[in-house]
């Protein structure tokens, strides 16, 4: 599985479907009436946070945060045990909770501050891209609103690319509209 998730915070409405998805995905039964009363109880990966308070509570902005799994992750170089690996270039960063001893160090040095510890804290959890599961990790599936979207770099760009080029284009035509009103 190649690509990574993107996040539009504007369309974010912290419904927190995205956080329900991937808790459940992570269950044992991954059944959500039957996961809720698993012991221990599944932990979501993906966390939605308040990025901008405000008065009003349509101004507000939030934003769902999980592990943006980098090229060149830091989590990985200070692992004593090398319980965390990248698969590929545009791969995730998977951890291999047999190896993991809860030291912390990946916690630190994690620029997103998306990397948590297991309740039992024994070792550590963080978005794996949902890779054992077929198609889009479980939070993009989820997302109502389409804040959430999975996809290779490749893809993002020619997506930016195009929209920055409408936006242009709509830029221009109103510009002349606007001299031939003068």
């Amino acid at each position: 599985m190649e690509g990574n998730i993107f996040i539009d915070p504007e369309r974010c409405l912290a419904c927190k479907s995205c956080e329900l998805a991937c808790a459940v995905e992570h269950s044992q039964s991954k059944v959500l009436f039957q996961a809720i009363f698993e012991e221990p109880r599944p932990q979501p990966l993906v966390k939605v946070e308040l990025v901008r308070e405000a008065p009003i509570a349509l101004e507000r902005l939030t934003s769902p945060l999980q592990c943006r799994h980098c090229e060149d992750a830091p989590c990985i170089a200070v692992c004593p045990t090398r319980a965390l690996e990248k698969r590929g270039i545009e791969g995730p960063v998977l951890v291999h909770e047999e190896l993991c001893i809860g030291c912390k160090w990946c916690v630190l040095v994690c620029p997103f501050g998306v990397i948590g510890l297991r309740r039992d804290g024994k070792a550590i959890i963080k978005c794996d891209l949902c890779f054992e599961r077929e198609g889009e990790p479980a939070c993009v599936e989820a997302c109502p609103t389409k804040a959430l979207r999975f996809m290779t770099v490749a893809e993002f760009g020619r997506e930016r690319r195009r929209k920055a080029l409408a936006e242009l284009q709509r830029g221009l035509v109103l510009g002349k509209e606007q001299r031939l009103w003068r």
